[in-house]
């Protein structure tokens, strides 16, 4: 018995229609469904979901968690040349493995977007480990 991936995310929002926008237009989530309450995206074949909650509280939180999106070289230069024009907040600078965008979604949800995957980060630390670190594969 084993879990066999992450099925969906879901991130609680104030405004359904300007987070809506942000995702859709800004990051080109494929939208497959909006209703008065919510709304569902393809991102490649990840589900990716909006449920609006108006006590959504708008403070950018103190800790690491975040949400990691992969993209290509080529569309995050795109996204790192057009800080300004999108209107894109960050929240910090990149110092790990592989180039990352971090950028807060309308509900200061924290987002990466990353040139990346799991191998090339093991790649990476295994040449330069971090504290204590010990390795499985």
């Amino acid at each position: 018995m084993a879990i066999a991936g992450l099925n969906h995310l879901n991130l609680a929002v104030k405004n359904l229609e300007v987070s809506f926008n942000f995702y859709s237009q800004k990051l080109n989530f494929q939208p497959l469904a909006k209703w008065k309450r919510g709304a569902y995206f393809l991102v490649g074949d990840f589900w990716f979901t909006l449920s609006f909650n108006p006590d959504r509280s708008p403070k950018v939180r103190s800790d690491y968690t975040h949400y990691a999106f992969s993209i290509s070289q080529a569309d995050l230069n795109y996204y790192c040349q057009n800080i300004e024009r999108l209107n894109l907040k960050l929240w910090q600078e990149n110092t790990s493995e592989g180039d990352s965008l971090y950028i807060l979604d309308p509900d200061n949800h924290k987002l990466e977007l990353h040139v990346g995957d799991w191998r090339t980060r093991l790649e990476a630390v295994k040449e330069n480990p971090y504290e204590n670190m010990v390795f499985y594969v």
